[in-house]
C-alpha cells in the first residue's frame, strides 16, 4: 500500500491495515519514515502464480478513450506478469511458497448492473460474488485476483473513505478469500501525480499488483505495522520497465525502494 499521509483516521481505518495507493502529495513525500522499513512474513496466502482476471466495469468501456485505456491495461499485465518486476518479488517468497511469474488469464466489461456516481466497496464484493456464481467470471483459486476497473464517472467508497479524496486504489479480500484490487479512474491531479491517465494506471496497478502478491489478506503476509505494505513505502516513486510506468517496491534485502 503506501506511507499513508499524516491526516485524522476513523477508528474503522485504525483496525485495519493499510492496503490503498494514498493521494499523491509532494509535501508528504519529504517526511522520512519515522521507523525504518522492513517486511516481516506473518504467515499468511501469497500469490505465488497470480492469475490476474480483469474487469472493466460500465458501459464507457465499450467506448473511446476508455476503451483505449482498457486495451492498454491489458496490454500492460500481459508484459509486467512475466517481467523483472516478478523477478524482483521473489525476495518474499517463504518455503512452500515461491513467488515466481503470473498471467493475466481474461477480461471482462460488465455494464449490469452499471455502477451509480458512487459505488461502496461492499457492492463491488456483492458483484464479485454474484458473477462467479454466475460463471461470467472465472472460479477464484488461490493464486486468482480480480481487478476493478472503475470509469471516470464513478467515485469509489471503502472504510468510511472516498477515491480522489482519500486514495486513488486498494486492493483487499473477502471473508470466502477471494482477492481482488480496485481501480477507480484518476480522475483527479492527486490521482494522476502528474502522470497521465495511463501511466497513473499503470503506475498505481502496479502498486497494487504486487501488494496483492506479497500481502493479499492485508496484513497477514509481508507487511510493516509501520510503514504498511510493499508499495506503501514508495509510493509515487515511479520508473520505466518495458514501455510503462511502475511504482519502486520496498525490497528487504537492498533496504531501499527499487
Amino acid at each position: 500500500m503506501a506511507i499513508k499521509p499524516r491526516r485524522k483516521k476513523s477508528p474503522a481505518a485504525l483496525q485495519h491495515p493499510i492496503r490503498v495507493v494514498p493521494l499523491h502529495r509532494p509535501e508528504a513525500a519529504r517526511v522520512a519514515a519515522a521507523v525504518a522499513p522492513q517486511l516481516t512474513y506473518r504467515g499468511g496466502p501469497l500469490l505465488t502464480a497470480v492469475e490476474v482476471f480483469t474487469i472493466f466495469w460500465g458501459a464507457e468501456w465499450n467506448q473511446s478513450p476508455q476503451s483505449v485505456v482498457m486495451k492498454n491495461m491489458n496490454l500492460f499485465f500481459d508484459f509486467i506478469l512475466t517481467s523483472a518486476l516478478m523477478d524482483q518479488l521473489g525476495e518474499y517468497s517463504v518455503p512452500g511458497k515461491t513467488i515466481g511469474h503470473g498471467a493475466r488469464i481474461g477480461t471482462t466489461i460488465l455494464t449490469s448492473p452499471a455502477p451509480k456516481t458512487s459505488v461502496q466497496d461492499s457492492a463491488i464484493q456483492q458483484l464479485l460474488q454474484q458473477e462467479i456464481a454466475s460463471k461470467n467470471l472465472p472460479a477464484p483459486n488461490s493464486n486468482s485476483l480480480y481487478f476493478v476497473f472503475l470509469p471516470p464517472s464513478v467515485q469509489v467508497v471503502q472504510g468510511g473513505s472516498a477515491s480522489c479524496q482519500d486514495f486513488c486504489g486498494y486492493h483487499d479480500s473477502t471473508s470466502g478469500n477471494i482477492f481482488y484490487a480496485v481501480m477507480p479512474y484518476p480522475s483527479c491531479s492527486g490521482c494522476t501525480g502528474g502522470l497521465t491517465v495511463a501511466d497513473a494506471l499503470t503506475s498505481t496497478s502496479s502498486h497494487e499488483l504486487c501488494e496483492a502478491i506479497t500481502d493479499p489478506v492485508p496484513g497477514q503476509g509481508w507487511y510493516d505495522d509501520n510503514n504498511g505494505e510493499i508499495g506503501d513505502i514508495c509510493a509515487w516513486k515511479t520508473r520505466v520497465l518495458g514501455g510503462y510506468t511502475i511504482q519502486l517496491e520496498w525490497s528487504n534485502n537492498a533496504a531501499a525502494c527499487v
